[in-house]
């Protein structure tokens, strides 16, 4: 099922026996599950709502069974309790019988559990294994996707319309190029932006620029921009705003060499007349970035390229054998692109 036909769902009142709800878009998922706690009514922890994880996994059949004393039914939740992987790791709670066992519990005892419960299962990701074809076949189940800019733009309109607060659709493009793409982080903004414009206001790129919190990925963009054209000391200033708001160096340090590989790639793609899309292999969610991409590629030359990862690589090999410090790596890095 998808996300609009969920809360399509919800929004109607209906609630079904068993849920299985998984994916990236954590806001979208979380809010679905306040959605059926408040159509399922009052909640008493640990008499008609149970709280099941990895700990207790074990007991999901008994709490299924045991009565919820003075409720007609019960909300049980199984969050990332690692039951829907085929491949375990050694140290893991859960067995692949415990597995199979829910799976077959379920399976012969669908009626039952349609009359005294409802099941949500919350994961993180999942495989196709028998438990999850078991709840397919007989409850609802969800990818939380990131979402597209499209969809993104859709919701963040009606937020704005609730408010009376105008806002066009280049402008919510430039929000979602600053802040990215997670709905959270997203809802966030906009608030902030609505509340700074006022009712009857209008949302500006100009008060995007000035109040929206640009995400991690979009200052290395900026940071790649300013290397670009050879403006060292704003891309110093960059990498030091990074560092001073608690970035890891070295995840900086991974993040633009993985930036800089796509780059290189997308200038082949470029010189080479192929898809760029499908070479860089992004999200669909994430489309809008082939022209960020195209345009930093027009920066470099290949060989230009090759040099800045190939002194990535050696940054990374010699900062861990400490021949070098990370900081000054970097910094001797962009330094050499003046």
């Amino acid at each position: 099922m998808t996300v609009d036909n969920l809360e399509r769902d919800l929004k109607q009142g209906k609630l079904n026996s068993i849920y299985l709800f998984y994916g990236e878009e954590l806001y979208l998922l979380e809010n679905a599950v306040k959605k059926i706690k408040k159509l399922f009514g009052e909640l008493v922890l640990g008499i008609n709502y149970i709280q099941i994880n990895e700990t207790n996994i074990n007991n999901l059949v008994s709490d299924i069974e045991t009565p919820a004393f003075g409720f007609d039914k019960k909300l049980i939740v199984i969050k990332n309790a690692g039951l829907l992987k085929k491949e375990r790791k050694s140290n893991s709670k859960v067995s692949n019988e415990l597995q199979k066992r829910i799976a077959e519990y379920i399976k012969e005892n669908i009626n039952i559990i349609k009359d005294t419960a409802i099941l949500v299962f919350i994961e993180e990701d999942i495989s196709k294994c028998e438990l999850t074809k078991v709840i397919e076949e007989n409850g609802v189940a969800c990818n939380f996707e990131r979402l597209k800019p499209i969809d993104i733009k859709k919701r963040l309109k009606v937020i704005c319309n609730s408010y009376k607060v105008n806002v066009d659709e280049q402008t919510l493009n430039f929000l979602i190029e600053t802040s990215g793409t997670n709905m959270q982080n997203l809802i966030n903004e906009i608030r902030k932006l609505i509340e700074y414009s006022g009712k009857g206001g209008t949302i500006t790129k100009e008060s995007v620029e000035k109040l929206a919190t640009k995400e991690f990925e979009t200052r290395i963009f900026d940071l790649t921009d300013e290397l670009g054209k050879k403006d060292i000391s704003k891309a110093m200033e960059i990498l030091k705003e990074l560092i001073y708001n608690k970035e890891p160096v070295q995840k900086i340090l991974i993040t633009l060499y993985n930036h800089f590989k796509k780059i290189y790639l997308t200038k082949i793609c470029i010189e080479k007349n192929r898809d760029v899309l499908s070479v860089l292999k992004l999200k669909p969610n994430q489309t809008f970035l082939v022209s960020k991409y195209k345009r930093q590629a027009g920066y470099f030359k290949i060989n230009e390229l090759r040099k800045i990862l190939g002194e990535l690589i050696n940054l990374d090999k010699n900062y861990k054998t400490g021949l070098i410090d990370i900081n000054i790596g970097l910094e001797a890095i962009l330094c050499t692109y003046i």
